[in-house]
């Protein structure tokens, strides 16, 4: 089980991330744009050079990162710009872990499979933090 800081931006999260590894060192782990995702994900041709996932391992952590679209994701504010990314070991622990967060809050994405090879969801708990649940896939 680990617990990461998920960045969201608006255009700006490759900059950011340059800026980052420059500060703290390393190599980008994966570094995606939304031209990587799937034909069927239609993202317009102006959002194609944003940053769909970045990762940069920092000591024992991972900093991550992606921007907005239009299609993907809503306006960023101060407040509503991080969520924390939980990466549990077994798809049961993250279904009983996504319930209890998401109860009085709100679910923006269920819990599913995903392209990237993983189970995962959003919701929002009930004090307003967004949540991000990973469960890695390929190797289970």
């Amino acid at each position: 089980m680990t617990l990461s800081t998920y960045l969201t931006f608006d255009g700006q999260c490759g900059p950011a991330f340059d800026f980052y590894k420059s500060v703290f060192g390393g190599d980008f782990a994966v570094r995606s744009t939304f031209a990587d995702g799937p034909e069927d994900m239609k993202v317009r041709d102006a959002d194609k050079g944003r940053i769909m996932h970045v990762s940069l391992p920092i000591g024992d952590s991972v900093l991550m990162g992606s921007d907005t679209t239009s299609d993907h994701g809503g306006p960023i504010t101060k407040g509503n710009n991080f969520s924390v990314s939980y990466s549990p070991k077994t798809k049961d622990e993250a279904e009983t872990v996504f319930r209890k967060l998401s109860e009085g809050g709100s679910v923006t994405m269920d819990l599913q499979n995903t392209f990237w090879g993983a189970y995962f969801g959003m919701c929002t708990d009930k004090f307003g933090i967004q949540w991000m649940v990973n469960v890695d896939t390929q190797g289970n």
